[in-house]
Formats: C-alpha cells, structure tokens, sequence
C-alpha cells in the first residue's frame, strides 16, 4: 500500500500536477466563454469546469479524458434558457440530462461507442484541430471582438465575426499580442523538439503564460505602444460565485418542455462525450481504454451535480483531453488536478488570472490544433485507400460547415455506404462454365450472407439463361438470412417454368406459401 501511495506521488508530482496546471490554462478561459455563448452567468461555466474536472475525474474510468462545458452544446442551451425563460428552470433540464446518461450507463447502453470507425474518430480530431487553429487566429493577433467559443466554420465569415469585420480589423489588433503570440509559438515548437526535452524544466504552456504575464507588466509599466487593452487579457469578476443559482424544484412537472430538453441535451452530451472518449483513447500512447459504461455513469453523476449547484451541462471534451496528452498527463489525478486548480483560482488569485493574455493561452491551443491535425495525418489516411479517406474527408467537411454531431453522422453513412458496397460484392461467387452444349452456372455463398444482398441475388438468380443448370452452394455457410433462403426457395418454382435445372448445396428451402 505504502509503495502504491508512493509511486502516485511520484507520478503526480513528475506528471500529473504539471499537466493539470497545463491544462487548467485552457480549460479557464473556455469555462468562461462557453458560459458566456449559452446565455448563462460566468459563474455557471467555472462550476462545470470546477465539476468535471474533481467529480466526474474521479469517478470517470478514463485516464486522459477531461470533462467541462462544451462548445458544441452552447447552441441548444442557450434556445432552452431562452424559451424557459428562467435559468432556474433550465437547471432542472441539466438534471434530467445527467439522469438520462445515469440511467443508460446503468443498462450498459455505452458499448455504441465502439461502432463508430476508426476514420470517422481521426475526422473528427482534425476537424477540431482545424476550428481550434482557426478560431484562435483572431485573439493571437489581438483582435478581441469574435465569438471565438461558438461551433461551426461557417461563423467565422457571418458579420459577427473575423472576417466579417475585415474593414475594422486593424484598429483592434495590437502590436503587444502578435509580440506574445509569435514569442509563444517559438517557445513552443522549440520545447517540442526531442532534442530540447532535457532542458524542459517547467511545462511549456506554463513557461509561455508566465512570459506572457511578465511581458504585460513590462509593458504596462513602461507605457508602451505595444500593451495590451483589457479585453485581450482574462477576465474573472472578484466575486463571481455571489450570483449563482439554484434550481427550482417546484416547476419540475410544470412543462413537458423540461424533459423533452432534458432528453435532447443528454443524448447529445452523450453521443459527444463517447465520441470525445474514443478520440482520447486513441491519442493515449499506453493504449488503455475507457470503459465507456462507467464514464457515462461519471458524466451523469456530474450533470445532476451540476444542475443542483448552479453550472451548465458537462461532456468530455477533446481540446482538454489532447491539451492533457500534450503536457504529459498520466493518470485522472491531472483532470482531478486541473478541478482543484480551476476551485482556487477562482477563489485566491483572480487578480493574478486576470494578467494572463488571451494571446499565450491562443499560441498553447495554435500548437494543440496542429498537433490534431498535422498533414502526416492526411497522408497517411489518403494511403490506406478511399474506403478510409472519403468518410475521413466527409466528416472534416461536414464538421467545419455544421457541427460536430451532424459531421460524425454523416461520416458514419458514408462508412456504412462502404460496407454495404463491399458487403454486396464479398458474400456470393458466380462461375460460368459449358458442359456438353449446356450453359452451367454455380453460385458459391461465402460465410455470412445477409438481407443486404436480397437486390442483387434477386437480380443475379433472373438472368440466368433457361435450359441451363444452376448451383447454389451454401455447404460453407456460417449464416443465411431468411430473407436470402426465402428468394432462392421462390426461386425454385420459377427455375423449373424456365427449364432451369436447380440444384441446392447446404441451403433448407422454406414456406413460402404465406408469403404476400
């Protein structure tokens, strides 16, 4: 026992407080800007971080995976705030969506996760490597008007953004953040290179925050053309836990509204938070896997904690986990860590928090993206063959246009196409042949022949020509469908009007004659 404690302390301290401390610097700003995109108080959005990263770290079965408010729900909470029109009331919708994933991990329903492709899962992480770099372009250079938090691409180019704004764009950009940008990036890059691993003495993030924090000073103090406004700097009110909520049990039953949202928001926060799980797993270089059962109970457990106290839905979320990977992270004590971090912080130092420049946290989260999304990855998927790289490429597309959900879905379709498609051509063999003037075909059922090839025997057993002989042989069958032995016993009655001489190989005819 004594030597267990010892070595997760060492591993904490060597690891795990490192890469909490990493990761509860991008986990901070992204609370508040989530909170922020939802319609729901700043405090809401702290509590969710401060929730998934102490309760459901602990009880999570992941090792890497780290849980907060996520982007891609900030659309249907804020709709569910707005239409109930009592953020009181819609805590009551968080509940019911942390007992809905309560109760599917329960019935074990968690196992859907491992149905999802190994291209649709790579998508998925480029794709949000992609909007990661992109929607942290405009704070790297200091422009500080974007709704850097909300999903979709395609926001990017709406009004409210970047690129909407192109005529205005230089009088919010500032000298001091592209300085703090481009010296984080060199730092960082530097400090991933093998051979700099030695000289490694802090985390990088950490070392580029702390250069951050000092080089505001430095240009406050001196009254530089170079410093930095307000808005491009972290901003937590001094008292930000005096406004929370709590919920309000007496309109539980008051509106279908609350469960249906309820319902909504858990499947999504559930198909999300597996898909997030599975990415995790894959970036886990000692290939451990989650027991995805297990996390859904954690998730559940979570969101009930966080509609009783006040805070907004809770996932998994990928961009903490890789950030988590990134720096080292080993054990759940680093999403515990980050927890116990982001409780302090908001509690001792937020007067130290609010010197961190938006412009170091955007270089950490510029690296992380790349790392998501390198063009080894797009190589290296293009060479296993289009079968691999359309649903790859399908579900980055989507991804960047929609959202995350609608994107693996249709990754998925595409994927299933393929099956399907090679599913068609895999199952039976057809060989033609003569024998004394007399056409003769034998078709060959491989192992597994299912409903998914009912058109094309259909098609195959019609065009065999009249006075010949025909085989099917399912001797090696493992498995018929009924609907694939109901066509060929149909079959049978039109072979013998067409002079067709039909022999069956391990293939049982069935009744057809109630067929309608």
């Amino acid at each position: 026992m004594k030597r267990t404690i010892r070595y997760y302390r060492i591993i904490w301290l060597k690891h795990d407080l490192p890469a909490g401390l990493s990761v509860f610097l991008v986990a901070l700003p992204l609370c508040l800007g989530i909170a922020l995109a939802s319609g729901a108080p700043l405090a809401a959005g702290l509590l969710s971080g401060i929730v998934g990263g102490i309760v459901v770290g602990l009880i999570s079965g992941s090792q890497l995976a780290v849980s907060g408010p996520a982007a891609g729900l900030t659309t249907i909470v804020a709709a569910s705030i707005i239409s109930l029109g009592d953020y009181k009331i819609f805590l009551l919708v968080v509940m019911v969506a942390g007992l809905f994933q309560l109760l599917l991990g329960l019935l074990k329903l968690g196992a859907i996760a491992n149905y999802f492709p190994s291209s649709v899962i790579k998508g998925m992480l480029a794709a949000i490597g992609i909007i990661l770099i992109l929607k942290q372009i405009p704070l790297a250079l200091g422009y500080d008007q974007p709704d850097f938090w909300t999903s979709g691409f395609l926001n990017l180019f709406s009004s409210k953004h970047f690129l909407g704004n192109i005529g205005e764009f230089y009088h919010h950009i500032t000298r001091g953040a592209i300085l703090i940008t481009l010296f984080s990036l060199g730092i960082l890059i530097v400090l991933q290179h093998p051979a700099a691993k030695k000289f490694k003495i802090i985390p990088a993030p950490l070392l580029v925050v702390v250069i951050g924090i000092i080089t505001h000073i430095v240009l406050t103090k001196t009254r530089s053309d170079f410093s930095l406004k307000q808005t491009q700097l972290v901003n937590i009110p001094a008292n930000i836990f005096a406004g929370i909520s709590l919920p309000d049990f007496s309109k539980l039953f008051s509106t279908a509204e609350i469960w249906k949202d309820g319902l909504i928001i858990g499947l999504l926060a559930t198909l999300e938070t597996l898909l997030c799980i599975e990415a995790i797993d894959k970036l886990d270089k000692r290939n451990r896997i989650t027991p995805v059962n297990r996390e859904l109970v954690a998730q559940g457990i979570g969101n009930v904690i966080c509609g009783l106290v006040g805070a907004i839905p809770i996932t998994a979320v990928v961009v903490r986990g890789a950030a988590n990977v990134d720096a080292g992270g080993r054990t759940k004590l680093s999403a515990f860590t980050h927890g116990l971090f982001l409780l302090l912080a908001v509690l001792l130092m937020p007067f130290l928090l609010n010197k961190i420049p938006y412009a170091s946290l955007a270089a950490i989260l510029l690296v992380t993206g790349f790392n998501l999304t390198k063009p080894k990855l797009y190589r290296n998927m293009f060479s296993l063959g289009w079968k691999q790289f359309i649903p790859f490429m399908f579900t980055i597309i989507v991804i960047l246009a929609t959202d995350l959900l609608i994107g693996v879905s249709i990754g998925l379709l595409v994927s299933i196409y393929f099956i399907i498609q090679n599913n068609f051509k895999a199952e039976y063999k057809i060989t033609k042949s003569q024998q004394g003037g007399i056409d003769t075909e034998y078709i060959k059922l491989n192992s597994n022949v299912t409903f998914l090839n009912k058109v094309k025997l259909r098609k195959t057993l019609d065009e065999v020509t009249e006075y010949s002989v025909l085989t099917i042989d399912g001797s090696d069958c493992n498995f018929i469908d009924y609907d694939i032995l109901e066509i060929i016993s149909e079959y049978h009655g039109k072979a013998h009007e067409r002079h067709i001489e039909l022999h069956l190989k391990g293939i049982e005819k069935v009744n057809v004659t109630a067929v309608h």
